[in-house]
């Protein structure tokens, strides 16, 4: 196949203060239809209407199985990881670890609860506070506390999470919380229920410790909140966390939980934990039930795990993965499995590499993704050199369907509301509100070509790799706070490698392999077959058998 390889990296204005404030009230006011012109020219909006698509559109990428599920189902108990996982270097306590401890009568759940509360509380003062947690509520926290240490006591664990603290994304409904999506106006009353996620989670014993901070409704990617306070890197908190998932990722590189559960509609699992070096997995389009999750962006919408481990990872995806019935969407797959997650032999394992592609990022996180393929080379992987045309196209059917699809969700409330969301946030949500239903369908037209494009690649390959980012961590400038930035330089060069996987619904993981010099991590991309969520914690558990960790420079030690 040709190569066409047509992503391009871009240098556009950089907005912020006075200048960001000016000019959101001008694309919001009578003058927006003037400048939404050159704003399309500059998003790609122009370049996609001059294109044609002739494939039919696919609205939603659900990889159809022969058989529907009737019922609900998750990943048996017997498949479930036995044991901790042990990468090289630094070594965070993880559900194992948390296990072991309250069996071996070293702690309990109740002192653990006790730590965390306080050192959430530590975490959020000085100048640079982490602001890793919107809400979290003492008296509930403490009352499943000892609800654990009562069970495990007694002999009777409800399983290895009895009393293992993870955190949720505000973005999911859990009780008694609230569920903000990181506004300043929604969750003004505390969920009713607990999202399923929640609930196969609250059933295997988890210590809820409470909701995280996001980047506002998920737009952006780098967890800046006007309204709930930007989440620091706990790896330099002078850097960006990464979005959306951003309080989900520093609540696990701060130490507080070992877990935490993320939504990904554009990266925004996999790009916080690449930026602080932890395992984030986006599962396949529908195998994880997205009932009780807020409505943003229903057709790249992907709930999953944030863990410092491999192991956690398959851990926490075996608790929330297969199908529900309260989400029709998930009643298309085959039943989850963990079979041979752990299996390290990778010989004959084959690597789709598509090089214009893998080496377009900053040279440091070039230079350790490509360390890390040697050393799948050397466990017996053969690379395998691969095309995926028509990138650019995708970037922008992209940016079309999860903006347009925003602006929907947000409708009912965008005339009253509108302005008490971040700067960045309205000009995105104008521009989305000036596009068309003609746009939207050739976005989707642009989706059936991509899954045939991805389709055709795995013909060759079992798995394709890529960097998670083009850069790391951003640095947090000083204009940006309080109120927020305008950056879709950086925003391009850190979602290059995420929004195929959104758009096509394949199953996507970031694991750590690697720092820059200045110590931020760098995060490798895993691409799988449907369904094949398997092979790609394979691909994150060899990876730790070879990558020095390092510690963040805050970190909280809690068990």
């Amino acid at each position: 196949m040709k190569n066409i390889y047509d992503l391009k990296s871009v240098k556009l204005p950089y907005l912020a203060g006075r200048m960001l404030k000016l000019f959101t009230s001008l694309v919001e006011g009578p003058l927006g239809k003037l400048l939404m012109p050159s704003l399309f020219e500059s998003a790609g909006i122009n370049w996609l209407r001059k294109q044609n698509f002739d494939e039919n559109p696919t609205h939603h990428p659900v990889h159809f199985t022969s058989e529907l599920q009737k019922q609900a189902s998750a990943v048996p108990a017997k498949e479930w990881p036995r044991e901790a996982s042990n990468p090289q270097g630094f070594q965070f306590a993880g559900v194992h670890d948390f296990a072991k401890a309250y069996r071996d009568g070293t702690t309990t759940p109740e002192e653990v609860a006790k730590k965390i509360l306080s050192a959430i509380l530590k975490s959020n003062k000085g100048d640079m506070p982490l602001n890793a947690f919107i809400a979290f509520n003492h008296n509930e926290v403490m009352r499943q506390a000892r609800e654990s240490t009562i069970r495990i006591k007694a002999g009777k664990p409800l399983g290895v999470f009895d009393g293992v603290p993870v955190a949720v994304k505000d973005e999911i409904d859990m009780t008694p919380y609230p569920t903000t999506v990181g506004t300043a106006f929604l969750g003004k009353s505390p969920a009713t229920f607990d999202a399923t996620v929640v609930a196969r989670l609250r059933s295997a014993g988890a210590l809820l410790v409470g909701k995280t901070n996001m980047h506002e409704i998920g737009i952006n990617v780098t967890g800046l909140n006007p309204v709930h306070g930007t989440t620091r890197n706990p790896y330099n908190p002078k850097h960006f966390t990464g979005g959306s998932s951003s309080g989900s990722a520093t609540a696990i590189a701060a130490g507080f939980v070992p877990v935490s559960i993320g939504a990904d509609g554009g990266g925004s699992i996999r790009i916080p934990a690449s930026f602080c070096g932890l395992v984030g997995l986006k599962a396949t389009f529908g195998r994880i039930s997205e009932h009780g999750a807020y409505p943003l962006d229903w057709s790249v919408a992907h709930i999953g795990p944030l863990a410092w481990s491999a192991t956690d990872a398959a851990l926490t995806y075996a608790v929330i993965a297969g199908p529900d019935p309260k989400d029709p969407t998930s009643l298309h797959q085959p039943l989850p499995s963990l079979k041979g997650w752990d299996n390290l032999n990778l010989k004959g394992l084959r690597i789709g590499v598509y090089w214009d592609w893998f080496r377009h990022a900053d040279a440091e996180i070039v230079a350790a993704c490509e360390t890390m393929l040697k050393e799948y080379e050397k466990m017996g992987c053969e690379v395998v050199e691969i095309v995926i045309p028509n990138l650019e196209a995708n970037r922008i059917a992209h940016s079309v369907t999860i903006i347009t699809e925003m602006a929907q969700a947000m409708n009912a409330t965008y005339e009253k509301h509108h302005k008490e969301h971040a700067l960045d946030v309205r000009i995105n949500l104008a521009m989305a509100r000036q596009l068309s239903a003609t746009d939207y369908i050739t976005a989707q037209r642009i989706r059936t070509r991509m899954i045939n494009h991805f389709t055709n690649a795995f013909e060759n390959v079992d798995v394709i790799l890529t960097p998670t980012t083009g850069i790391a961590a951003p640095e947090i400038k000083k204009d940006a706070l309080p109120d927020g930035e305008s950056d879709l330089s950086t925003t391009i060069e850190i979602m290059r490698f995420a929004t195929a996987a959104n758009m096509t619904g394949l199953p996507a993981i970031s694991f750590p392999v690697g720092y820059t010099q200045r110590g931020l991590p760098i995060g490798m991309q895993g691409i799988g077959k449907a369904w094949d969520e398997v092979t790609l914690l394979r691909m994150a558990l060899a990876a730790e058998q070879v990558v020095e960790r390092n510690a963040p420079q805050v970190v909280y030690n809690i068990l």
